[in-house]
């Protein structure tokens, strides 16, 4: 008997398992149908099987329940969760969702779907997250969702919806459905009109993001409740207007508060105080004026630039961590009172502060960005306990005397920057013991003597030291220890320079000269580099690496060895006394004339210049003489020669056309030859010859 049912239990195991149910037949049907919806559009063609890899164990030689991104509901066949995020599907999203009525999860961000979202996704009304962030969908939100009385997280974030009268939608959505909402993200896309304010009546909303758009016209919360549950509100760069509405301070529990980019004016209200809550505030890029009050430096986040706040409240006990109030119109003394907040980042900079820095500043601060205002006196020496700070900029002001030695332990320092000050001091060799030291701009200051570190600056990537009052030689070897100048720095992706410097990204900027303009430079990547010497009173011969060394009294040639310098996109050697030949490479024959201007000595600038220079006969130059005339030679023997060969060019032409014609290849020999051709530069009068050739050759083409 036992055996018996042994039997029967085992068979019965035989059929459920040979013969799939007509659930899970339906499920990976629909699923299948779903998967050939799309093709793969990987953004790297050799990163294509990667992508197209993410969907390789949707087949019918296994479960579809083990599939990756599908999740079933337990015990059962039915799909719950669908997860196909940064596969790069392409295509648009079709009508049939009714075989997958039973999906509580559906996420199909970092892809490439286009066209609208379909009306019948709203049958999915047993969903509770649903993003289709980082496409490239178009249209409006389907009236549909309004089925979604379950849904909790919505992330449209990240595409190009624009059409329909949001406005009037949404409010119909939050009017019948999605009461359970707790996250709304629409944030970078085209979305017009004003914000209803049913969206804030939504009794579990948590999170609203809504930057990056086009709405618009005053604020207006309604009569929200001051049980609201909301946490973080985002609606910068968008064009809202106005004061801030007092009835924003009734979301007692909001922690995270952007309105940043966008065209608020007046005063901040006292009544923000009342948000108790509150650690991170973002108001820069408005029109907002008057005096900033003491009560936001409990925040751990405090950014107020680009605005017209003339004076900070003085503060007893603060515990902020971060604070931007770059870019106002803040007079006066600097407020010494700041030291007694624990920094990580202190902006204060294009303001009209004046007075001494106070000695107590670097004590408590990692990076200070003090630049553009009218702060006088020396830099005080108290950096003997500062190891902490990365970042120094204290540029564009009335600074003077010398640098403080104490500087030196700052042994995590990657930024310092003293431009254009009344700093009187020889050149800081002491500071190449700084091995995180990126950047060092000393330009336009009264430094003085020779420039010499025979260690070296093993981690700098931009110098510039110009405008001062260096003399002296630079040793033939002295940027053989700058390390990171002459190596490529590659990330984990194989891309190069595509990070950041420094930790904040906040600090990443600076200005400095570029290509002869005085250029602000948002960002500094890592892959930037950079060296600029010029202004001084350098002599004899240039070492092997540079980058502007104009308006010195550098003498000698330029050194073939800098025409294999990957980094350099520009060169400057204008107003000195060099001589020689300008060596051909990219990297020259794409600079200016201009950088080689002022130096009778140098020859060889035909391509870039774009003329004949002719030497002065009383220079004494023969070699120039000669070389000259070899050119002239040789460009004579050219002509002849394309002369003669223009006739067996088109017959070459005659000939080759007749067999393309006759086997139907000619359109693909046409590109190819029009490819080739592409490549010769044509504005060059070397060349020449070579085009009156191949113009006989096409003549030959075009007659077959």
């Amino acid at each position: 008997m036992i055996r018996r049912q042994s039997l029967i239990v085992f068979f019965l195991f035989l059929i459920f398992n040979t013969h799939a149910s007509p659930t899970a037949t339906l499920q990976t049907d629909a699923l299948l149908e779903f998967k050939n919806e799309f093709t793969f559009s990987a953004p790297d063609p050799d990163e294509a099987p990667f992508y197209t890899s993410n969907l390789s164990s949707w087949n019918t030689s296994s479960d579809h329940c083990s599939w990756k991104g599908v999740t079933c509901k337990a015990n059962s066949d039915e799909v719950i969760s669908l997860v196909i995020e940064n596969t790069f599907l392409n295509g648009s999203l079709k009508a049939n969702t009714k075989s997958l009525s039973h999906l509580m999860q559906l996420d199909l961000s970092y892809n490439d779907l286009v066209g609208e979202i379909p009306s019948s996704l709203g049958n999915l009304n047993q969903l509770t997250f649903m993003s289709f962030s980082s496409n490239n969908l178009t249209g409006h939100i389907p009236s549909s969702f309004a089925n979604f009385n379950k849904l909790s997280h919505l992330d449209l974030s990240r595409n190009q919806f624009s059409g329909g009268d949001f406005p009037l939608i949404l409010s119909n959505l939050t009017s019948f459905g999605l009461h359970n909402l707790e996250v709304f993200d629409v944030k970078r896309n085209s979305f017009l009109g004003n914000v209803p304010t049913s969206l804030f009546m939504i009794p579990m909303l948590l999170g609203v993001y809504l930057s990056g758009n086009q709405f618009e016209g005053p604020l207006d919360f309604g009569n929200t409740s001051a049980s609201s549950k909301l946490v973080s509100l985002d609606l910068s760069s968008n064009n809202f207007h106005g004061p801030i509405p007092e009835d924003i301070f009734r979301f007692l529990k909001l922690e995270t508060l952007d309105l940043s980019n966008n065209r608020f004016i007046g005063a901040i209200s006292r009544s923000m105080y009342k948000l108790v809550s509150l650690r991170f505030l973002d108001l820069s890029y408005n029109k907002m004026e008057g005096q900033v009050p003491s009560f936001l430096w409990s925040l751990d986040t405090l950014t107020l630039s680009h605005n017209y706040f003339s004076s900070l409240e003085e503060v007893v006990v603060n515990g902020i961590f971060k604070v931007d109030l770059g870019s106002n119109s803040l007079q006066g003394s600097f407020p010494r009172w700041i030291c007694k907040s624990t920094l990580l980042l202190l902006d204060l900079s294009n303001n009209h502060l004046s007075g001494s820095i106070p000695s107590c500043l670097m004590n408590c601060t990692v990076n200070i960005l003090l630049r553009n205002n009218n702060l006088s006196g020396f830099l005080p020496d108290i950096f003997t306990n500062a190891t902490e700070v990365i970042y120094l900029d204290v540029s564009r002001n009335q600074l003077m005397g010398k640098l403080p030695k104490s500087l030196i332990n700052c042994k995590y320092m990657h930024y310092l920057n003293l431009k254009r000050n009344k700093f009187n001091d020889t050149f800081p060799s002491w500071l190449s013991s700084l091995g995180s030291l990126r950047v060092l701009i000393l330009r336009s200051n009264a430094f003085y003597g020779p420039v010499s570190s025979y260690v070296g600056f093993p981690s700098l990537q931009i110098i510039d030291i110009s405008h001062n009052s260096f003399n002296g030689t630079l040793p033939q070897d002295y940027f053989v220890n700058w390390h990171e100048m002459s190596t490529v720095w590659v990330d984990y992706e194989g891309s190069q320079g595509s990070l950041y410097m420094g930790e904040i990204n906040h600090t990443d900027s600076m200005d400095m000269m570029y290509k002869g303009v005085d250029t602000e430079f948002p960002q500094i990547f890592i892959g930037y580099k950079a060296i600029d010497f010029s202004g001084n009173k350098f002599t004899g011969r240039i070492p092997k690496s540079a980058l502007d060394l104009s308006r010195n009294k550098l003498s000698g040639s330029i050194p073939r060895d800098l025409a294999r310098l990957f980094f350099v996109s520009y060169l400057d050697f204008s107003h000195n006394l060099l001589q020689g030949p300008v060596p051909r490479s990219t990297q020259f024959q794409s600079q200016n004339c201009s950088s080689f201007e002022d130096n009778p000595g140098l020859y060889g600038l035909e391509e870039i210049c774009g003329e004949i220079h002719v030497p002065d006969p009383t220079s004494g130059n023969s070699q120039q003489s000669k070389e000259f005339s070899s050119e002239e030679s040789g460009e004579v023997l050219s002509w002849i020669a394309a002369a003669i060969a223009f006739g067996p060019a088109v017959f070459c032409g005659l000939v080759i056309g007749h067999i393309f014609f006759t086997s139907h290849k000619h359109i693909w020999f046409m590109e190819k030859l029009g490819r080739t051709i592409a490549r010769i530069r044509p504005a060059h009068v070397d060349h020449s010859p070579y085009r009156v050739v191949i113009f006989g050759f096409m003549m030959g083409m075009v007659v077959v």
